[in-house]
C-alpha cells in the first residue's frame, strides 16, 4: 500500500496527515507522534510505503474551517483505518458523536450493545489513528474528568475548549476541563 504524509501546521500544533492514492485520510497525528504513526501503520496495513506528498484540498479545507469554528465541516473528510471488527464499530461510534458534546466510555459501550465493556471501548479509543476527524477528544471519563489522551491532554483540553467557544451545546461548561 502507497500512502502520502504531509506535515500540517494548525493551530494547536504540527499535524502528520496519511492519505492513500485515492485521497483518502488514513491517519492524522500530532506532529511528534513519528514513531507511534510507523508502528500503527505497520499493524493495520502490514507492509506500506510512506512518502512525503500533499494531502488533497478535500481533507485540508474541513480541517481549516474545522480549526476556523465551522465543527461540522470534518464530518465530510472520507476516512479509512485497519484495526479490529470491534475497533472499527468504536470509531464509527466516536464520528457519531455531536461537535460540542461529551460521552463517556460506558456510555459507547451501551450504545454498541456491549454493555460492561468500557473498557475495552477506552482501548479502542485509544488506538485511534486518526486524531480530530474521528473525534475521540470527545470522550471523557464516567465522572465527567479528563482521561487519557494520545495527543496529550493539554491538546485535548485545547480542542474541547475550540469545540465548546464554537458551539451552545458546550458553551460555559469547559471551565472545569
Amino acid at each position: 500500500m502507497h500512502l502520502r504524509l504531509e506535515r500540517w501546521a494548525s493551530p494547536i500544533s504540527a499535524l502528520m496527515l496519511v492519505t492513500d492514492d485515492a485521497d483518502i485520510l488514513r491517519a492524522l497525528y500530532f506532529g511528534d507522534r513519528d514513531e507511534q504513526l510507523r508502528r500503527v501503520l505497520h499493524q493495520h496495513y502490514g507492509k506500506y510505503r510512506l512518502t512525503e506528498g500533499r494531502t488533497a484540498d478535500a481533507i485540508k479545507k474541513p480541517l481549516e474551517a474545522y480549526f476556523e469554528g465551522n465543527l461540522g465541516a470534518i464530518d465530510a473528510i472520507p476516512v479509512a483505518t485497519g484495526g479490529t471488527p470491534f475497533q472499527q464499530d468504536v470509531w464509527r461510534a466516536l464520528r457519531s458523536i455531536p461537535a460540542g458534546t461529551t460521552t463517556t466510555y460506558g456510555q459507547i459501550a451501551s450504545t454498541l450493545g456491549r454493555d460492561g465493556s468500557s473498557r475495552a471501548v477506552g482501548a479502542a479509543n485509544g488506538a485511534n489513528p486518526i486524531a480530530i476527524v474521528i473525534p475521540c477528544h470527545r470522550v471523557v471519563g464516567a465522572n465527567g474528568t479528563l482521561t487519557g489522551y494520545g495527543g496529550g491532554l493539554a491538546n485535548k483540553r485545547w480542542l474541547l475548549a475550540h469545540e465548546a467557544r464554537h458551539s451552545p451545546v458546550l458553551a460555559g461548561a469547559i471551565g472545569s476541563l
